[in-house]
């Protein structure tokens, strides 16, 4: 069976590999490179900025654990930069290499659907090319949202692709948006060195987080000399003296040397041939599936972020298994009831499941659990104290409804939640499970155990 994959990010590479190991003949069409924004504008490269940034710190705090240096402690911008390009260059090549592996084909250009069976492929020579496939996976993604009254220009005013991508350090750097991106920004480029200012028109930083989540947050970022202005809108900006001049709905006016604007995502879903296809979209120009990740014309699969809903690498490359199987003949659904998203600020932040308000919105009844991770030996010996656990449970029945997380390697510890709440275990199931010692995790066995006042770990609370 022939199946196309029109774009090769974490849910349409993800996608085709499925597809060819379940037998079906792939063609996989990229415009730009293989990976999507995830691998060479997104995840990885921002990773890899944070580890540099990170390590930068820890060596500026080297005393204190018993080791001496001598001179400054200066990041090579030039070096970072290169380090993080051949992370990602390797990770490319993998993919590619992958493809070869299981017989999948590559075609570099940009492809547009001319019909529910066919795909035209412009390369980047400028030859055309029609591909044919009895089955078809959209995965075009999507890129950032640009206000139109401050359009970005690559240089003063940037968006996120951009700043994965500069040559210097700047300066001074205000940040409008206090979400997952613009935060895990704002600690890169102030552990190199840049004045931070973060504009945020919703009342809390990380607005999407739970509440407590938010408020450790705002104090890392007070305590790093991270300036937070929520509840503002910009009024106008402008550019002066090779200075961005930001007016902000309270008065003020903060000039600095650019402005990075993360207010969201908009979907890749215009040009690529919906319309001859037949393909119904959404309001916002998001492909419409159904939970089998079909859209209204049979054969016709669209994966990841250009179908909405929760932008996240690892829920496209699941989308873009389920897809694949139902492609080939398959009838697997989408289970989005247990997903865990992460945060990579200093600390950082990790959720899955409800947090404690939407439970309250629902109607249910909850008690919480909370540990700090300074009452853990295991943080204390790595010299990160900063930051909780947090449990959501059903009052009623103990079952865990959700886990929320800021501290050290929030991001790996959030999994033993996930499943968890996957597997409906109840904070007693989790308590009473031995966990080793001295680590992490036993924080996430604690707040199970302050759920029901009998964290070892915690002084004692009235009831």
């Amino acid at each position: 069976m022939k199946l196309a994959v029109l774009g090769a990010g974490p849910g349409g590479y993800v996608a085709a590999i499925k597809a060819a190991q379940l037998g079906a003949q792939v063609t996989v069409i990229e415009e730009e490179e293989v990976g999507g924004t995830c691998l060479n504008w997104g995840c990885i490269p921002t990773k890899s900025l944070i580890a540099s940034s990170e390590i930068l710190t820890k060596t500026r705090h080297l005393e204190d654990f018993g080791i001496d240096i001598k001179g400054e402690i200066i990041p090579n911008f030039s070096k970072i930069i290169e380090r993080k390009n051949k992370i990602v260059n390797t990770q490319v090549k993998a993919i590619k290499n992958l493809f070869k592996s299981w017989g999948i084909t590559l075609k570099e250009g940009r492809g547009s659907l001319s019909s529910p069976d066919d795909i035209t492929v412009v390369s980047r020579n400028g030859s055309k090319e029609k591909i044919n496939a009895y089955r078809i996976i959209i995965a075009t993604g999507s890129r950032p949202a640009l206000l139109p009254e401050f359009p970005f220009d690559g240089d003063r005013i940037i968006s996120s692709d951009d700043a994965v991508h500069l040559r210097n350090i700047p300066k001074s750097l205000v940040i409008l948006g206090a979400g997952a991106v613009g935060c895990e920004f704002a600690f890169i480029y102030r552990a190199f060195g840049s004045e931070i200012t973060i504009i945020e028109l919703l009342p809390r930083a990380v607005p999407e987080e739970d509440i407590d989540i938010s408020r450790i947050l705002e104090k890392e970022l007070k305590k790093k000399k991270i300036k937070l202005y929520t509840g503002v809108k910009v009024e106008k900006m402008s550019i002066k003296n090779d200075c961005v001049h930001t007016l902000l709905s309270n008065g003020e006016e903060i000039v600095a040397e650019k402005v990075l604007v993360s207010v969201g995502r908009t979907f890749n879903s215009n040009d690529i041939g919906l319309e001859e296809a037949g393909i119904e979209t959404g309001d916002k120009g998001e492909i419409v599936v159904n939970d089998k990740m079909e859209t209204n014309i049979p054969g016709v699969y669209a994966v990841g972020d250009v179908k909405g809903g929760l932008l996240l690498a690892h829920v496209a490359s699941r989308e873009g298994i389920i897809a694949a199987k139902n492609a080939v003949d398959g009838n697997e659904s989408i289970d989005y009831n247990v997903v865990p998203s992460t945060i990579f600020t200093s600390p950082e932040i990790a959720s899955v499941g409800l947090k404690e308000y939407q439970a309250q919105e629902k109607g249910i009844s909850v008690k919480t659990g909370h540990f700090e991770f300074r009452a853990l030996g295991k943080a204390h010996a790595i010299g990160e104290i900063e930051g909780l656990i947090k449990i959501v449970s059903e009052s009623k029945t103990d079952r865990i409804l959700g886990v929320h997380i800021i501290g050290p390697h929030a991001s790996d510890l959030i999994h033993e939640a996930a499943i968890a709440i996957k597997a409906g275990l109840k904070t007693r199931d989790i308590s009473e499970t031995i966990h080793a010692h001295p680590t992490l995790s036993e924080g996430f066995k604690e707040a199970a155990g302050d759920v029901h006042n009998e964290a070892i770990h915690k002084f004692r609370r009235r009831l």
